[in-house]
């Protein structure tokens, strides 16, 4: 019975350690004209929440591949698709930049 007990005990755990990893959310407050942190890590499958502070909007932009609107008081978007750096920026404030590394899962 201990055998059979502990064996069971056994498969639920490794059952469980092989569940996917769930997606996270990551933050990211615009502040005074300036993205912070002002590099982040993250996951495909993550979530990245832009909050807007600033009493102006603002874009978090990466030519060709996205442009998201961030108004004033309001927040933004975007589901992470594949690995590899982004580098983005705002397309009002072209110094404010910012970087999401992305790892695969």
């Amino acid at each position: 019975m201990k055998a059979f007990f502990g064996a069971g005990f056994a498969c639920a755990i490794f059952a469980v350690g092989c569940l996917p990893a769930q997606a996270a959310t990551v933050e990211i407050t615009i502040r005074k004209l300036s993205f912070g942190p002002g590099t982040v890590n993250a996951a495909v499958g993550d979530r990245i929440v832009w909050s807007n502070k600033d009493v102006m909007d603002h874009t978090a932009t990466l030519d060709g591949s996205f442009d998201i609107l961030i108004p004033a008081g309001g927040t933004g978007t975007l589901l992470l698709t594949k690995a590899g750096p982004i580098r983005y920026y705002c397309r009002y404030h072209p110094n404010m930049v910012g970087t999401i590394e992305v790892d695969a899962r």
